[in-house]
């Protein structure tokens, strides 16, 4: 019985170190473990390839946005329609003129056959990220219909879909104003050499003084977009009803008779 004692009380001790240590074990997990930033692949025809770190801390529904459509393929076969010489090269619209967003059910099975936008995550309006807009940086595209009326601010922030673009040089002007949300860490390179590419004023337009030439000649074409998440489900973004511009143009086209 003494023996038996003893062997109980080894038993105990044991246990009660083995405890320790899967406690201690957890408490150091919890205080040194650093989550992998997602990591965005993006091969671009004839270009090569640019990888970009997405920051879920800066702009939560902006990286899921582009996570779920990226791994879902809506960007595959999408290309560069927008290339402005030392500020930046745009890419998202599925019909490459730059007219054309996302639907829901592009984010999800199941989703609607319907047209959304998402929060513009900048400080004007209302969210605290400070990514500035500097080389490399991705951001949100998005309309601005405040040329239309000043009373469509809210309507302007908040109109950012799909279509995003990468700075090809530092433009301050544009801080707190758009969704800053990753940065090229591998292949600036390749988009200097896309931001390069010919480019001509937009189908059905004139070259007069003052007209933008960004429509490029032979448009680099974007193959995939992937984005490795290291395990880390980020869910989907909550959706917006799309402003209806032609409708409010048309009630102030009735205000005005």
């Amino acid at each position: 019985m003494k023996n038996l004692g003893k062997i109980i009380w080894v038993i105990a001790l044991i246990a009660i170190i083995v405890l320790i240590g899967v406690v201690g074990y957890g408490y150091y997990r919890k205080y040194t473990f650093t989550s992998q930033n997602p990591i965005v692949t993006m091969e671009v025809e004839n270009f090569g390839t640019i990888k970009m770190e997405l920051y879920p801390d800066k702009a939560p529904e902006t990286v899921s946005n582009f996570i779920a459509l990226a791994n879902r393929g809506f960007y595959d076969g999408t290309t560069f329609h927008r290339v402005v010489k030392d500020f930046m090269i745009q890419a998202g619209s599925k019909n490459g003129d730059g007219t054309t967003g996302a639907k829901i059910s592009d984010l999800k099975d199941g989703g609607a056959e319907e047209d959304y936008t998402i929060k513009g995550e900048f400080l004007a309006n209302g969210v605290t990220n400070d990514l500035k807009l500097e080389e490399g940086v991705l951001a949100m595209a998005r309309a601005d219909y405040t040329q239309y009326s000043s009373n469509l601010t809210e309507e302007s922030y908040n109109s950012g879909c799909a279509q995003f673009f990468i700075m090809t040089k530092e433009n301050s002007g544009l801080d707190g104003y758009y969704t800053a949300f990753g940065k090229v860490t591998e292949g600036l390179d390749v988009v200097h050499n896309i931001e390069n590419v010919e480019v001509k004023v937009a189908e059905g337009e004139e070259e007069t003084e003052g007209a933008e030439v960004s429509t490029p000649v032979n448009a680099p074409k974007v193959t995939s977009i992937r984005v490795e998440t290291y395990g880390i489900d980020y869910g989907l973004p909550e959706t917006l009803t799309p402003f209806d511009y032609t409708s409010w143009m048309y009630s102030q086209y009735m205000t005005t008779e």
